[in-house]
């Protein structure tokens, strides 16, 4: 009996474990890095400064989710499809703001522009749960 719980104790352990790591957001690696939504309405009202590189926002949400409200601009390339697509669909002379619910979509994309040579990426901290600025409805693709 004794054997069996110590089982049970080590499994229940393992699975805690793993569903606490469910969801938090990896760290930033070199070559990206995470804006505050407060930021980054700051810096969409403020305009883009002559010569700095044209801003494209990727929201990875799904299309329903972005249909019902996105960031003014974003075009919408849904998870998971993304990680494999975006390298390829994306420009690497645009500053990229990767966009999801909460955060970790958007850091994994950002993570995965950065390793196929993209040098100007950003993801939005919080995600659309943090984002109070301006809201367009309906569907936009690239």
């Amino acid at each position: 009996m004794t054997r069996d719980m110590n089982h049970l104790r080590l499994v229940t352990i393992l699975v805690c474990m793993t569903l606490a790591s469910c969801g938090k957001a990896p760290a930033p690696d070199a070559g990206w890095s995470r804006v505050t939504a407060e930021a980054f309405a700051a810096e969409l009202a403020a305009g883009r400064p002559p010569g700095d590189r044209p801003l494209m926002l990727v929201d990875v949400r799904e299309p329903e989710l972005f249909a019902a409200g996105h960031i003014p601009g974003a075009i919408n390339l849904p998870w998971p499809g993304v990680k494999e697509t975006a390298a390829a669909q994306l420009p690497k002379d645009h500053a990229i703001v990767m966009i999801c619910h909460g955060g970790p979509m958007g850091d994994d994309v950002a993570g995965r522009l950065v390793a196929a040579g993209f040098t100007d990426v950003r993801n939005l901290e919080g995600g659309m749960r943090a984002w109070r600025g301006p809201l367009m409805t309906g569907l936009a693709t690239k």
